[in-house]
């Protein structure tokens, strides 16, 4: 009775295990997310909307760049459409990423999938994949819990400390250039991940396309910048696979 009780728990154990596997991986990107999520908070205040307001846009709208973007919209007093179409075509890196992660949470109900979708990060999505990317087997506990030890913390981190920025950034003075801050902590994850030579051929062409694009209106250039890195990653590794199929 004592072993088949001790067995019922293993799956639960192996959970938290892969859980704390995934927390511990995600510490490292949880610097930018904090500095960024407190960054936006500030902007959000700055900007005109009440505490309340942006305590709701912080918790219903987790991603920084869509509220960046909305915010001189709402600001202009814009159409809604043109404010949703905005956050859209800046987020809409994501639905590459949903369909990269699909074949690993396909069998889950709807609700799961759209919650998950909800929680999900850039950084959470690199590490994740950088993991099991590869994988023969997909849609294992084990995957799930990885995943959920990514992105619950990520979430967390992200409105502690925009709702900190949204509460104290008056406090905070404009000499302290926390965008800077931001960028930096941004850097210092992202350059650590390029290990290899599409990672680094994708880090460059999204790179330069994001800076000749600056002037394209609603972001644009950010999905341009996208859409580029992702083609020349992807060109680099067909290549790098059809360069070792001639030397074999």
């Amino acid at each position: 009775m004592a072993r088949s009780r001790f067995t019922a728990l293993l799956p639960g154990l192996r959970g938290r295990e892969h859980f704390v596997a995934g927390l511990r991986d995600i510490v490292p990107a949880l610097v930018a997310t904090g500095t960024w999520g407190f960054v936006t908070g500030i902007a959000l205040v700055k900007s005109g909307l009440t505490e309340s307001m942006a305590t709701l846009m912080t918790l219903v709208v987790y991603a920084g760049s869509a509220q960046l973007t909305a915010l001189p919209l709402i600001e202009s007093l814009a159409p809604l459409w043109l404010i949703f179409a905005a956050g859209l075509i800046v987020n809409i890196r994501f639905v590459i990423f949903g369909a990269a992660l699909q074949p690993f949470f396909r069998h889950k109900s709807w609700f799961k999938r759209l919650l998950l979708g909800y929680l999900s990060s850039d950084f959470a999505f690199v590490v994740f994949m950088a993991r099991y990317g590869d994988s023969n087997q997909k849609g294992t506990p084990e995957q799930l819990w990885y995943f959920m030890g990514l992105i619950l913390p990520g979430w967390l981190t992200w409105n502690v400390f925009s709702l900190l920025g949204v509460f104290l950034g008056a406090l905070v003075p404009a000499s302290w250039s926390l965008e800077f801050a931001a960028i930096l902590a941004l850097m210092a994850i992202v350059v650590p991940l390029a290990k290899t030579r599409p990672i680094v051929m994708c880090l460059l062409v999204s790179g330069v396309i994001a800076w000749v694009a600056q002037p394209l209106p609603l972001r644009l250039g950010l999905i341009a910048a996208v859409v580029g890195g992702i083609i020349a990653g992807v060109a680099t590794e067909r290549r790098q696979h059809q360069r070792a199929r001639v030397a074999r």
